[in-house]
């Protein structure tokens, strides 16, 4: 996979911007790296600033989606506890909602496709380089906070899945600005389908004004926390872990 900023820049090179070559010689240089990392936060930064935190994401009509819809990632996670929920048909699988809450939450399949559903059809911009739209069914994730009862202290939500990378459980996270978000929800549908496994059955995160990648599948928990650190290598998400992903992927 490229990195995000690699896609970046490409596109900045095409106007006029970065020259692809360049960053490439810099890219091992810890200083420049250093400038990446805060410039995410100027990013976020200002798109808080000039953006309103509920303004939308484009929807799209059914006759803009796509043919085909690629899976990202992990096409079927392949331990042994995710085939046994597999082959019941998701029976016995539980969301759990918990960390800093005043409400933990364990809810079943079926609890979470008879809460209100949001259908939404959005486009998904992978930092692979490709994109694709889709229609999308789930819940708010909101309203799984707000049964939960975040504690004052709570300032992310992270969300653990069922795959592996390694040894390691994928992961990723958000902040409560996109949590709260109106299109922000956990699908358990797709393409007025329930939800394949290579797209993230049975229930996957869509944050639809980022990157593909902040998208995470097969979720199985989320947690709120006051802070990242600590969290498999602090910085908020595997592939943010692992490469020069940045945390806030924000589109």
């Amino acid at each position: 996979m490229i990195s995000r900023r690699k896609m970046l820049a490409s596109l900045g090179a095409g106007a006029g911007g970065l020259v692809l070559s360049g960053c490439d010689r810099l890219d091992g240089s810890e200083t420049f790296r250093g400038v990446l990392r805060s410039s995410e936060g100027l990013t976020m930064r200002a798109q808080r600033l000039i953006s309103d935190r509920t303004a939308l994401a484009r929807e799209f009509s059914p006759s803009d989606m796509s043919p085909v819809f690629r899976s990202n990632g992990t096409a079927m996670p392949g331990t042994s506890a995710y085939q046994a929920h597999l082959a019941s048909g998701f029976r016995d699988w539980r969301l759990r909602v918990d960390g800093l809450v005043r409400r933990p939450l364990s809810l079943s399949l079926q609890q979470i496709r008879a809460m209100p559903v949001r259908t939404q059809i959005t486009r998904h911009d992978c930092v692979e380089g490709w994109s694709a739209i889709g229609k999308w069914h789930g819940v708010p994730l909101k309203l799984l906070l707000d049964a939960a009862g975040l504690r004052q202290e709570a300032r992310y939500l992270v969300f653990h899945c069922a795959d592996l990378y390694g040894t390691n459980p994928y992961y990723e996270s958000i902040d409560l600005i996109d949590g709260f978000h109106p299109q922000t929800i956990l699908a358990w549908g797709m393409n007025d389908a329930m939800l394949p496994v290579p797209n993230g059955a049975p229930l996957r995160l869509r944050v639809e004004r980022q990157l593909g990648y902040k998208h995470a599948k097969y979720v199985e928990r989320v947690e709120a926390v006051a802070t990242l650190a600590g969290i498999q290598g602090g910085k908020g998400g595997l592939w943010e872990d692992n490469s020069d992903y940045e945390w806030y992927a924000g589109i």
